[in-house]
């Protein structure tokens, strides 16, 4: 699944073209490495996200396209969440 789509289906970010937005302009980041809109993101993979002065880490579970509400957040699992130029708080 595209990391685009991936954040929105997970409701990480509200909307795809936010999350497009933050991937174009290099605030998203999978295993380190910068990543464009496009790029694909599997179970397993670490994906940090920067918006605004926050910066969160999430660990991929899953990649199902359809999720409810309510389930949206068992496709991930908080890694870290801290804001920039702050140590992550674990």
């Amino acid at each position: 699944m595209r990391i685009d789509k991936y954040l929105k289906a997970s409701r990480i970010m509200k909307r795809r073209t936010i999350a497009n937005e933050l991937a174009a302009n290099q605030r998203v980041e999978i295993n380190g490495k910068a990543v464009k809109p496009s790029h694909e993101v599997k179970v397993g993979d670490v994906v940090a996200v920067t918006f605004g002065s926050r910066r969160l880490e999430v660990r991929v579970l899953s990649v199902e396209e359809a999720k409810k509400k309510k389930d949206a957040s068992s496709m991930y699992e908080i890694i870290g969440e801290s804001r920039v130029g702050e140590a992550s708080k674990d």
